[in-house]
C-alpha cells in the first residue's frame, strides 16, 4: 500500500504538471491573440493552420494551444494557404488526418491511460472524416483534460450551431467546403446570444477582461470525468473523437454537475472528474493548479465554472 500511495502522488503531479502546461499556453495565446483559445467549431471539425487563431479557427482549444506546447510542427501539419470558400484538398485532409492519430502525453493523465491512439468511437465507418477538413482513421489520439465550459452546457447542438449542415461538414460553395465569412459571423453571434459563461465554447474569443470574477476565482480546465469500461475502446459518448476537433463533450465539460471519480458502469459526458482517489485537478485562469475534492459544495463549483457571476468565492472550500 505504502508504495501504491507513492506511485499513486507521483502520478497526480504529474498530472498537475500537464495542467500547468495548458495554463501556460492559455495565458501566452490570451497575451498573443487578445483572447483564449476558441473553442472551434464541433465534432465534425479539426484544426487547420490556415485559419487562424479566432472564430475562424475550426479546431478547439487543444489545436489552438499546440504552438505554445513547442508543438508548432503538429499545428502547421496541412497548411496549404486556402481560405474563405476554398475547396479543402485531399492533401489537406489526409494531412490533417495524421495528425488526429498522433498522442501528446501532455493530455493524458498517467493515473488513467497511457499516451497512445485509441479506436475511434465508430470503427470502420466514415462518419465525418470524409466530408470535413480530414481523413478518417480507426484509431485518434484522446485527452483526458477539459476547458471549462461554465455552468451551463454550451455544447454546440444546445446553442443551435447545429444541426445545420454547415457544422457537420456539408455547406459552403459545395459540400465539403469552408463556410463562408458571413456564415462564420452569424454563427459566432448565436454562440455569443446564448450566454456562455464559461472560458471556451463554440466559436468563442473569450478575453481576461471577461473574466470579471477574477483569474484567481475561475476554472481553466481540468480533468474530465470517464467511464473505465471505456478507458481504450472509443465508446464513451465523451470520449469518442479525436483530441483536435472542435468544441463538444470530449474536450470541455461544465460544473452544473459535481466531479466525480471514474466509477465503472457510468458515462457522463458532460462532468468534470478524474481517475485519483479523492479529488480531481484543476488549472485557474491565473495559471494555478488546485485540488478539488469530489465532496466540493455544488453551489461553489458551480461558481467556480462561471467568470463573471459577481458571487465571492473560498477557495479553502475545495
Amino acid at each position: 500500500p505504502a508504495v501504491q500511495s507513492a506511485r499513486e502522488a507521483a502520478r497526480r503531479t504529474q498530472c498537475a504538471n500537464n495542467l500547468k502546461q495548458m495554463g501556460l499556453a492559455f495565458l501566452q495565446h490570451e497575451e498573443a491573440y487578445e483572447h483564449y483559445p476558441t473553442g472551434g467549431w464541433g465534432w465534425g471539425w479539426v484544426g487547420d493552420p490556415d485559419r487562424g487563431f479566432n472564430e475562424r479557427q475550426p479546431g478547439g482549444w487543444i489545436y489552438n494551444s499546440l504552438p505554445y506546447l513547442e508543438q508548432q510542427a503538429l499545428h502547421d501539419m496541412g497548411k496549404d494557404g486556402s481560405e474563405y470558400g476554398d475547396p479543402i484538398t485531399q492533401a489537406k485532409k489526409d494531412n490533417q488526418g495524421e495528425r488526429t492519430k498522433i498522442p501528446l502525453s501532455t493530455f493524458h493523465c498517467p493515473s488513467r491511460r497511457r499516451a497512445v491512439a485509441y479506436p475511434f468511437g465508430n470503427p470502420g465507418q466514415t462518419k465525418h472524416g470524409e466530408i470535413t477538413n480530414f481523413t478518417h482513421h480507426d484509431n485518434v489520439a484522446r485527452s483526458d483534460y477539459a476547458a471549462n465550459g461554465g455552468e451551463r452546457d454550451t455544447h454546440p447542438g444546445n446553442m443551435q450551431i447545429w444541426p445545420d449542415n454547415c457544422w457537420n461538414g456539408d455547406c459552403g460553395p459545395s459540400p465539403g467546403a469552408f463556410p463562408t465569412k458571413q456564415e462564420i459571423e452569424a454563427k459566432a453571434q448565436v454562440a455569443r446570444d446564448f450566454g456562455s459563461n464559461g472560458i471556451v465554447h463554440a466559436l468563442s474569443t473569450v478575453r481576461v477582461a471577461d473574466v470579471r470574477d477574477g483569474t484567481s476565482n475561475t476554472y481553466m480546465a481540468g480533468e474530465k470525468y470517464l467511464n473505465p469500461d471505456f478507458y481504450t475502446t472509443g465508446q464513451d459518448s465523451g470520449d469518442n473523437e479525436n483530441m483536435y476537433c472542435g468544441d463538444n463533450g470530449d474536450i470541455a465539460r461544465w460544473t452544473y454537475a459535481e466531479p466525480l471519480q471514474d466509477q465503472q458502469g457510468f458515462s457522463s459526458a458532460i462532468r468534470f472528474g478524474s481517475a485519483h482517489p479523492g479529488a480531481c485537478q484543476f488549472v485557474f485562469c491565473d495559471g494555478s493548479v488546485h485540488t478539488v475534492t469530489f465532496s466540493i459544495d455544488l453551489v461553489l463549483h458551480r461558481r467556480l465554472g462561471n467568470r463573471s457571476d459577481g458571487e465571492m468565492v473560498d477557495l479553502s472550500d475545495l
